[in-house]
């Protein structure tokens, strides 16, 4: 008994053994093979070919050149449209903090981004994404070992919003940012720069440090230091809503499950389509 205790303890260990040595393996040959500089030049994938350049006109105006509105009808099936257009910044009035978790089990994994209203009805969405290239797949492993380029992806709320809401199958709930005018028009200028900085000195994207929420954090606090210390809940971005609530960074009352529900726009965005009044749809009459 006592042998065969030890051979099966012994089996079990050699197992144990192979499967960290083929792990470390798998990912030291991603580390070799992974690009050793970022690039802006390759062959990236159809919705992270163009990305859009702010040109400062003057203190007020500033000109968005190549802002994506891809017509979706399915996750994957689109037809690519890109426009430009003309913000004055006199006229920027609210900010909303969009969360898309990726799973309503575990609400680690997911996607968030920024998206600004002006008082002639418009919205712009900037989201801070893995640069993926062609027949590439986002992988969060990969994401840690600079297999992808960081991208500011700037579009029309319908195209980064309505995809999401109505085609991906995850919840996308769209809060309210507690922000002055100034602090607003601060940032939305802050992360169009960095728009631009990024495509003139690429940089890799990181799963937990140069990522989707790790920049906007980054805006806030270039902004304001130290209003959002770091936290697990910056690191695992579907629990940012709950830090952002009990910062009072965004506007709700009630609990964080009361807040979610009240301002998941799925419902409302199947309801409006992916019209020109998509945005104002999805938001209907305050209070949600």
């Amino acid at each position: 008994m006592t042998g065969s205790g030890s051979a099966g303890r012994w089996k079990r260990g050699a197992v144990a053994l192979t499967a960290a040595l083929t792990a470390a393996l798998g990912v030291g040959w991603l580390i070799v093979a992974a690009p050793q500089a970022p690039s802006a030049r390759r062959a990236w994938a159809p919705d992270h070919a163009r990305l859009a350049r702010a040109d400062f006109v003057n203190d007020s105006l500033v000109t968005v050149r190549d802002v994506r509105d891809f017509a979706y009808t399915s996750a994957t099936s689109f037809t690519p449209r890109h426009r430009s257009h003309t913000y004055d910044l006199s006229q920027l009035e609210s900010a909303w903090f969009i969360l898309t978790p990726f799973s309503t089990s575990w609400r680690g994994p997911a996607h968030a981004f920024v998206s600004f209203g002006f008082s002639d009805g418009e919205f712009l969405a900037i989201s801070v994404e893995a640069r993926r290239e062609a027949r590439e797949e986002y992988g969060l492993l990969a994401g840690m070992l600079r297999r992808f380029e960081l991208a500011y992806v700037i579009g029309t709320e319908r195209d980064l919003v309505g995809r999401r809401a109505l085609f991906d199958g995850d919840d996308v709930h769209v809060y309210p940012v507690n922000s002055s005018r100034d602090r607003t028009r601060q940032m939305f200028v802050e992360m169009l720069r960095r728009a631009n900085a990024v495509q003139d000195t690429p940089e890799f994207y990181n799963t937990l440090t140069n990522n989707c929420t790790s920049n906007i954090v980054d805006h806030v606090n270039t902004l304001i230091p130290g209003r959002v210390p770091w936290s697990l809940r910056t690191i695992m971005p579907g629990y940012a809503d709950d830090l952002a609530l009990s910062l009072g960074l965004i506007e709700a009352g009630g609990t964080i499950e009361e807040v979610r529900q009240r301002y998941r726009i799925n419902d409302r965005a199947r309801r409006a389509g992916l019209g020109d009044d998509f945005s104002q749809a999805i938001r209907g009459q305050q209070p949600f």
